[in-house]
């Protein structure tokens, strides 16, 4: 046991409710204790405390006090949430039969310190502290990696996160361990892969994760090659944004795409099962599988660079355009070209990208005397291209060259 003073970065004006309401015997836990060590300070809340005893009623009597939001996580291991507006706080019935025995059941020692915040006592069996210290990711016990094999990949997100090394041992048994991975929910595995994705040392410790087998048992198409690719997605960003006309950022939920759509198959029918198995949302996997099938035309509108190319290019994509041309960028797609295409794109005025048609469906049939056919829509898609080509400018014009169009055809 390893006993200080108090814990500089956290104070008890950080806590949403009164020191009352918490008993002698409760214990600040986790990643909070952790961070405060650290001097990591967020701007949300977010606290584990483990309780000896009646953790659920202590919890729903803090919130109907505040008038908080209030969950129970697990009936059966006694955990529930507090929800304040500046984030929650869980309580959870101490594991065994001393603090001591509950600590030795968590995933890393550096999560393994208990803070009292009556006695100000820090607790610190397993010398999780030397380890932060060390900066050094190690497990409590093979065991407990076994328990909850999320805790393999969290290792991984931890050590992307704290900028902290992975111990030997503990990588080794993650390595042994890997093929649990695929017994875990994949809502769970989607937030640890996403993490990594954001932040700015994941694309290392996703392709350790990836040297560790680790990642395989879900996503299959991964290769040296792609991981590169990862590395260069926030520069390529960074590149365009200041090559355009118009001030554009690419956004983190962007990037993130992107970066998804370099770890998975290229084929979009087979990509679209892997996201399907992650559970990713039908928004991800539709902008995705749209990327891949579209990634082709783009590489085909550089060949021929005609404004028929261009402008399908542009119908295909949509609002998604900005994905596509940053997937294009990694794949070393010419810069200039891209330039030119997101310049349109940015350009709401712009006739390719954004065309405003000269008719609509119901003039072409009123003033052809046609009936309401797929013939319509094709016949529309086809001035659109003949107006951005210059050859048609005014709806007169419109109705005359389809009027052609329908003669030589018949």
């Amino acid at each position: 046991m390893v006993r200080y003073e108090k814990i500089d970065a956290l104070t008890l004006t950080e806590l949403p409710f009164s020191l009352d309401w918490l008993s002698p015997e409760t214990y600040l836990v986790g990643g909070a204790v952790r961070d405060a060590l650290l001097g990591r300070k967020k701007e949300y809340i977010d606290l584990d405390f483990v309780i000896p005893k009646l953790a659920i009623e202590t919890a729903r009597k803090i919130a109907n006090h505040y008038h908080a939001g209030f969950v129970v996580l697990d009936p059966q291991r006694q955990i529930a949430r507090v929800i304040f507006p500046q984030g929650t706080v869980d309580f959870a019935q101490q594991e065994g039969n001393s603090l001591e025995k509950d600590l030795q059941r968590r995933d890393f020692t550096i999560n393994a310190i208990a803070y009292n915040f009556h006695s100000q006592t820090l607790i610190d069996p397993l010398d999780g502290l030397g380890d932060l210290k060390r900066s050094i990711i190690k497990m409590v016990s093979p065991t407990n990696l076994e328990d909850d094999p999320l805790r393999l990949l969290r290792a991984y997100r931890q050590a992307a996160q704290l900028n902290f090394k992975i111990d030997c041992e503990t990588r080794s048994t993650i390595c042994h361990l890997a093929p649990l991975v695929r017994q875990v929910a994949a809502e769970r595995v989607q937030s640890e892969l996403n993490y990594l994705l954001r932040n700015a040392l994941g694309n290392y410790w996703l392709a350790v994760a990836w040297q560790d087998q680790v990642l395989q048992s879900w996503l299959n198409n991964i290769t040296p090659n792609r991981l590169n690719k990862l590395a260069q997605i926030e520069s390529s960003a960074h590149l365009l944004e200041q090559q355009l006309a118009t001030p554009f950022k690419f956004n983190s939920d962007m990037i993130l795409t992107v970066k998804l759509t370099c770890l998975v198959s290229k084929i979009p029918e087979a990509a679209e099962i892997e996201l399907n198995q992650l559970k990713y949302s039908r928004n991800d996997i539709r902008t995705i599988t749209t990327l891949l099938r579209t990634f082709a035309q783009l590489k085909q509108s550089i060949i021929d660079k005609s404004l028929r190319e261009q402008y399908f290019l542009f119908q295909a994509t949509k609002n998604i355009f900005p994905y596509l041309a940053l997937f294009a960028m990694v794949d070393q797609i010419n810069l200039d070209w891209i330039t030119l295409l997101m310049n349109r794109y940015l350009d709401p005025l712009d006739p390719i990208a954004h065309p405003k048609p000269l008719v609509k469906g119901n003039d072409l049939i009123q003033c052809l005397k046609i009936p309401p056919s797929p013939k319509i829509g094709q016949l529309l898609i086809e001035l659109q291209i003949a107006q951005i080509e210059g050859k048609i400018s005014t709806a007169d014009e419109a109705i005359q060259l389809a009027k052609n169009w329908l003669n030589l055809k018949s």
